[in-house]
This record gives structure tokens, C-alpha cells and sequence, in this order.
């Protein structure tokens, strides 16, 4: 098969970090440059802003099956050329390199790709790139020097727009020097019929009711007006918001703190003896502190003409191949409480705070609640959502094989009491016998699973229970007796690691077994470890090596990405770490299938949350939840032996049930 390589340089007034639906909606958006070139060909530009035209071959090979098309970061170029010349697209015939280097567990941009695989020189990207693109892609603030203008054009400096056409070739010959260099690991069909999937997700977006949100931001903005008013009031304070003047503030009224963060304005309003006038004062900066409104003005910012949030998810967004959050991010949504949506909803699209605040008293914590909300479905249609059940934990007991607790999943019991009942030896049923045994069971459940101690249970918030660290031990020792196989997973996971880093020559791709049954093994190819899952996918460790760690024993390192200083440099990771990305990446596998079967039959998904899906489908009896969640839990060939299960609603608009 033939492969033509492909990267365009376009202007639009509209920012690209609302996604490239937003971008293209702009009514100056254009193409200004198209860079091609064919397998080993020299690279041709295409001056589209001069008036150039796309040669007929390029045209025949953008519709043409045997001739493969790719990019770094295929979307922005299957999206930008199907508006230009939307006869040019057949999407099922791109692949993308930002897929494949993230595949590969490298970073997202092209220039840190480069460095990052070593290309030589002459085959990184430009550095004169930024400069260029700030000049030549984006509208420029009118000036005295420049005339007034908004915008330059080639004719404003035609040696730049020279270079600017050598940016453009350069960019290809990265990118195709970066795929031939990773083409040794690719995501096979299944993925690439996912990252398919992930694009009409992308291209379809989600409706926001503008109504809604528009009038949350209006009343947001009065209500915060109004207790600033009230708060410069009660302290004097020409700026109640600055945390220096209020801490000032404080302390002149016999509360000296060092900090007004969240969990110290709670613990200081959870004192008994507080005086009124300091309770209203700081009552009043924690309601003013909600930042969940701030997702009605993403939702705003994002909705393109069509009335509808496109681009909300990246594909394989870390290295378990779990989708990162863009623009609106409904990853962190808040949670809804109040029994009355509908009724809070249409209070809102009063437009009448006052109402909304002798309804419910606290305003902004309303407003909050009702971001999901602004998700809706298209006249005629509904939403159909659906989410896996305890997954993760599903996962890792199937992985390791702990019989009773997969036992206990297949005949419906609840998961935290079948814990606390092991743990403990004693029957334990919720709101029943035992019953105050669950909470116990529930945070050993979501702590200790990849190896957590007693900093994992405070973490989960164990120590607000009343617990000693005596007893947050005692736990941990329990849960660890409960479930022995998924300890001895940890261990088996680590140890064969530093064996294979260890005793495996390098390009040597024989694989040892972690657990056979599943086809989980690790093995070393090119000096970078690689951890198969029973999907047949891999993760992938680079460049592994081995370390030590802060007890002085042997450890696995390997290059990856700090998430606090975002530079790749040499990370050490553990057997409940290997244990976490190793169940979270057969969880998100779990999700692919389902996700692959319900848009073949036809339950189009818009949106997806964790392990949740939201599926717009036409309003009719045809399209059910119990259908839809059927579907969900079949499962694949891998899959077996693996109890899944998965819950839901139906509903026009999006909440959380």
C-alpha cells in the first residue's frame, strides 16, 4: 500500500484550543499551505493563499482505497481539508502518528517526539515554527506600525512567508521519519476501528442547552456581586476577595489562619464558637470559591453553529489507552443531589436568583449540581446511559484469580459487604448484621488494590471514619489475608519485570508469562519493556531499566513523562503500580468493545465518562436501556470468565443517577 504524508498550515480568528470544530467554524478559517509527499518522494507545498491548486494525482490519492493517508494528529487534518474540500475525505482511510507515538508512550506533539526518539537533526521539526504560525495563523493586534491591520498576509513579509513554506515540509519529513521509526509496534484493527469510533464521537459532540448555561453564567455573576457587596459590608475590606486583606482580616478578629484554601474555611466554620459575623464572612467566600461554574462558560466558549460541543476527548490520553478530557472536561463534573432537577432547572432559566436562593438557599452549590444538565439530546431523541459496574475491581479480582471475590460479583452480592464479611469472618449486609462492617470493606476495596497502605486509606478518606492508624493497619493486614492472590499479583508483576530488564537481551521479543490463561506477560523489545493485555494491546515502557528505590532494593525504571515537570526523564514504578496500569488498561479495554458494539447497532454514543457511556438515540421503544446494557456486558472472547455488569437510566438531559 502506497502512503501519502500530510500536513497543512491554515488561519482561523477562532482559538484552536476550543477544538478544531470550533476553529473551522470560523467564518475567515482557511487553508493556507498543504504539505504532501508520497512514501520516499521529496516533499511538495501547495501555496493554496496564492492561488495554487491541488494537483490531480493528490486529489485521486485522497479517494483512493489503496493509497493510505496520514498526519500528526490526523484530526485537525481530516477535519480542516473535509471543510475546505469535503469531497477529499474518506476518514477510514487515515491513520494517525500522534495515535501511534502515544501508542508508544511518547508525548502528543510532534517536536517532542522527535527529541524523544533521537531523530537526527535535518529531520526534526522547525524551530522557527512558533513564531511563524503566532505571525501568520492568527489574527495580530492593529497597530500604528503595522497600519491597523488584524491579520498578515504573505505579501506583509514575503521571506517569512518563504520559510513559512520550509516550516511546512519540514513538519512532513518529521512526521514521516517518526512513523517509519515506530511502525515496529502499531495499534492494530481493533484500535484503529476505536480511534474511527472516537472521531464520530468527536465530529458528532454533544448538544449543550445554551439557554440554560447562558442563564447560570447571568445569575453567577449577580449572586457574586451581591455577596461581595455583602461580604465589603460585613468587614470593611475594599476587596473582601484578596486572601492577604482577608486574612488580615481574620486575624484582627481572633482567627489568625495561614491558609483560606477549601479544607481550611471548612474547618474553620465547622468550629462551634465561631462568631456570626466571621461565619457569614467566611460562608460567603466558600460559596464564592465554587469553581464548578466555570464549566457553563467552557460550555459556551466550546458550542460551535451548530449548537453542539465538539472535541471533547483525546484519544489514548495516557498509558493505559484511557481518554483525557479537553475543553469542557465532563471527566470532573460535579455531582447532583437535589431530588428536583426539572424543577431546579427551569428556576434557572427564570433568570432570578432570588428565587432560585429562597428554593434552595445556596446558590452557586445549585448551579454547580446542574452542569450535567446542560448536556441534552437533540429534539426527538434521548439519552441511554450506561456504566460499568465496580469494574476495576472486577478486573483485578479476575486477573489474579481471587475465586471468592469473583464468586460474589457473579451472584450479585455487594462487593463492600462480601470484603468486610472476608476480612472480618463475619456475615456482613448492608443496613443489616454486620452493617457498620461496610464502610470498612468499601475503603479497603478502593485503597489497597494496587498496593496501598494506611496513607492510601487517608487518602480515601479513612481517617475521617474515626479510625487510629493502629487500626488503618490492622485494615490493611486484613484486606491483604482476605484477598492473598491479588498481593501476590503485585509481587509477580515486579519481579518479572526486573527478571526480563534483567536477563533479556535486547530485540529479543520472547515473552514471559504473567498470568498464561490471560495472555498477560512482559517481555523486551528495543531496550523498552512491553506489558501484553488479553485485548492483544500493549503498554509500553521505555527505554526500562533497572534502579534503585528508597528502601535500596531493585526497582524498574523507565522513561516516561513527569506529570509535575512534564519532561520525560526516568520514572521508578512498583508491582501494585504495574498492577494499577495493567487493570485500568483491561477496564478501558473492557469499554472499547462496548463501545465498538453499541455504535454497530446503532446506540450512537456522544459522550463518555470513565467507564460510563452516553448514547444519543432517537425517542422511540426501539432503543432501551436494558438493550443497551446487554450489549455493554457481552463481552469479548478475552473477556471470559470476567462477571461484568453495568447499571443506567434514560433521560433528556445528563445527570447522575
Amino acid at each position: 500500500m502506497s502512503t501519502l504524508y500530510v500536513d497543512i498550515e491554515t488561519y482561523s480568528s477562532n482559538d484552536i484550543k476550543q477544538g478544531v470544530h470550533k476553529y473551522v467554524d470560523a467564518h475567515d478559517f482557511e487553508i493556507l499551505l498543504l504539505a504532501y509527499a508520497f512514501n520516499d518522494d521529496p516533499v511538495t507545498v501547495i501555496d493554496l493563499k496564492a492561488g495554487e491548486k491541488l494537483p490531480a494525482a493528490l486529489t485521486a490519492a485522497f479517494t483512493d482505497a489503496s493509497v493510505l493517508k496520514t498526519a500528526f494528529n490526523a484530526a485537525f487534518e481530516i477535519t480542516c481539508i473535509g471543510k475546505a474540500f469535503p469531497e477529499l475525505i474518506c476518514k477510514d482511510q487515515w491513520e494517525c502518528d500522534s495515535v501511534l507515538s502515544l501508542y508508544h508512550s511518547l508525548p502528543a506533539g510532534l517536536d517532542a517526539v522527535g527529541k524523544a526518539i533521537g531523530l537526527p537533526q535535518d529531520k526534526q521539526k522547525d524551530a522557527r515554527g512558533k513564531r511563524l504560525i503566532q505571525y501568520f495563523c492568527k489574527p495580530c493586534k492593529p497597530t500604528k506600525t503595522n497600519g491597523g491591520r488584524t491579520r498578515n498576509l504573505p505579501e506583509h513579509d514575503p521571506e517569512a512567508w518563504d520559510v513559512f513554506k520550509e516550516y511546512n515540509a519540514q513538519d512532513v519529513v518529521t512526521e514521516r521519519a517518526i512513523r517509519r521509526s515506530l511502525l515496529w509496534l502499531r495499534p492494530d484493527k481493533d484500535e484503529h476501528t476505536l480511534w474511527l469510533i472516537d472521531r464520530a464521537i468527536n465530529d458528532r459532540g454533544i448538544r449543550i442547552d445554551t439557554e440554560l448555561a447562558q442563564k447560570a453564567v447571568e445569575i453567577s455573576k449577580a449572586y457574586a456581586e451581591k455577596l461581595t457587596a455583602r461580604a465589603q459590608e460585613l468587614t470593611g475590606l475594599d476587596n473582601p476577595n484578596s486572601v492577604t486583606q482577608l486574612k488580615k482580616w481574620l486575624a484582627i478578629n481572633g482567627h489568625p489562619v495561614d491558609s483560606l484554601g477549601k479544607e481550611a474555611v471548612s474547618e474553620l466554620l465547622a468550629e462551634k464558637h465561631l462568631h456570626p459575623t466571621v461565619r457569614e464572612v467566611l460562608s460567603i467566600r466558600q460559596r464564592l470559591g465554587k469553581t464548578s461554574i466555570k464549566k457553563y462558560d467552557a460550555m459556551l466558549s466550546s458550542v460551535c453553529e451548530d449548537g453542539r460541543a465538539h472535541d471533547l476527548f483525546q484519544f489514548y490520553g495516557s498509558r493505559t489507552g484511557r481518554w483525557a478530557g479537553r475543553n469542557i472536561q465532563l471527566q470532573n463534573l460535579a455531582r447532583n443531589y437535589i431530588p428536583d432537577l426539572d424543577v431546579a432547572r427551569d428556576a434557572v432559566k427564570t433568570g432570578d436568583a432570588d428565587w432560585i436562593e429562597l428554593l434552595y438557599d445556596n446558590v452557586p452549590d445549585v448551579l454547580s449540581q446542574l452542569t450535567r444538565t446542560a448536556l441534552v439530546p437533540a429534539p426527538g431523541m434521548k439519552f441511554i446511559v450506561a456504566d460499568f459496574s465496580a469494574i476495576e475491581a472486577r478486573v483485578l479480582a479476575w486477573i489474579a484469580n481471587e475465586t471468592w471475590e469473583l464468586d460474589a460479583f457473579r451472584e450479585g452480592r455487594d462487593i463492600y459487604c462480601a470484603v468486610a464479611s472476608q476480612m472480618f469472618g463475619v456475615p456482613v449486609e448492608k443496613h443489616g448484621v454486620n452493617g457498620e462492617l461496610r464502610s470498612k470493606g468499601k475503603v479497603a476495596t478502593l485503597a489497597c488494590g494496587y498496593g496501598g497502605g494506611v496513607p492510601a486509606l487517608k487518602a480515601m478518606g479513612a481517617d475521617k471514619m474515626g479510625l487510629s492508624d493502629e487500626e488503618l493497619l490492622q485494615t490493611v493486614t486484613r484486606w491483604r489475608k482476605a484477598s492473598p492472590k491479588i498481593p501476590a499479583l503485585w509481587q509477580k508483576l515486579e519481579t518479572t519485570a526486573i527478571r526480563v530488564i534483567r536477563f533479556m537481551q535486547k530485540n529479543v521479543g520472547a515473552r514471559c508469562w504473567v498470568v498464561p490463561d490471560k495472555k498477560i506477560g512482559i517481555q523486551s523489545i528495543k531496550g523498552n519493556l512491553l506489558l501484553s493485555l488479553p485485548s492483544g494491546r500493549y503498554l509500553v515502557y521505555n527505554d526500562a531499566a533497572i534502579g534503585k528505590n528508597r528502601f535500596g532494593n531493585d526497582s524498574m525504571i523507565f522513561k516516561g513523562i513527569n506529570q509535575t515537570t512534564r519532561k520525560i526523564e526516568y520514572l521508578e514504578t512498583y508491582g501494585g503500580k504495574l498492577t494499577e496500569n495493567l487493570v485500568q488498561a483491561v477496564a478501558r479495554d473492557c469499554l472499547a468493545v462496548a463501545m465498538r458494539k453499541l455504535e454497530a447497532r446503532g446506540y450512537k454514543i456522544v459522550a463518555h465518562v470513565h467507564d460510563e457511556v452516553i448514547c444519543e438515540v432517537p425517542d422511540s421503544p426501539e432503543y432501551t436501556l436494558d438493550k443497551a446494557i446487554r450489549i455493554m456486558t457481552e463481552g469479548a472472547v478475552w473477556t471470559k470468565g470476567l462477571p461484568l455488569d453495568a447499571d443506567g437510566f434514560e433521560s433528556y438531559y445528563y445527570k447522575k443517577d
